[in-house]
């Protein structure tokens, strides 16, 4: 899964509650999606999160018929029967029209500097797609696996913006990602704004509710019967 040692003591704790966080149907959703979302430049990842970890950091699963197809929105590079392009760079193009791609070029590479470059191109095109940097993940986290809980929230939350945008650009079912809340803005007439000028708020005192009218004054002694 990745080229780390085993983890001991406190540090194995936390990797392992890190690790129950992860969502097999999660998963099973997001790749439908990339699968539905990139076309047929994308072959169908090894099932569960190790194998879903390979598909994204480097794209070693081979593309139908041995090729390297351009997906929408890029342009990539073509060396003879090479693996399959970065899966999430060709996820982020196919969300932008053709041609306006974030990632102009989608390369091929088995270095691992190259790989966490594509990486990191994903996630600064998330960024400007609308994602909140707090809802992104590390490069760490996907290129060693050590959070692969925090990569599906990144592509869940992708997929949501894609659906809430509406420009057509989305593929798939909208109903695999949460509905975001949208902005919903009131316009009101002169009138009804001078109409909330003479309502005086609750947050002034009231004299609606319960009050001391007929109750003993202070300094009386009180009545026992």
């Amino acid at each position: 899964m990745a080229n780390r040692g085993p983890s001991y003591g406190l540090s194995r704790e936390v990797q392992q509650k890190i690790d129950r966080q992860y969502d097999p149907e999660l998963e099973q959703i997001l790749v439908r999606w990339i699968l539905a979302q990139c076309g047929g430049d994308v072959a169908q990842p090894a099932p569960g999160r190790d194998g879903f970890q390979q598909w994204l950091k480097d794209g070693t699963v081979s593309t139908p018929g041995g090729r390297l197809g351009c997906g929408v929105g890029g342009c990539c590079a073509t060396p003879p029967d090479p693996p399959s392009r970065q899966v999430l760079c060709q996820l982020i193009n196919s969300l932008h029209p053709r041609g306006q791609g974030p990632v102009a070029k989608i390369q091929a590479s088995a270095m691992a500097f190259k790989q966490m470059e594509q990486i990191s191109q994903f996630l600064q095109a998330a960024e400007r797609y609308g994602i909140a940097a707090t809802d992104i993940f590390q490069t760490v986290d996907l290129w060693e696996g050590k959070n692969m809980a925090c990569v599906q929230r990144t592509l869940m939350n992708l997929g949501s913006l894609a659906v809430a945008k509406g420009d057509g650009l989305f593929v798939g079912d909208p109903n695999w990602f949460p509905k975001k809340s949208q902005e919903n803005r009131r316009v009101f007439s002169e009138d009804k704004l001078k109409e909330g000028q003479s309502v005086i708020g609750l947050q002034m005192g009231t004299n609606r509710g319960a009050s001391q009218a007929g109750m003993t004054g202070y300094g009386m002694p009180r009545q026992i019967l």
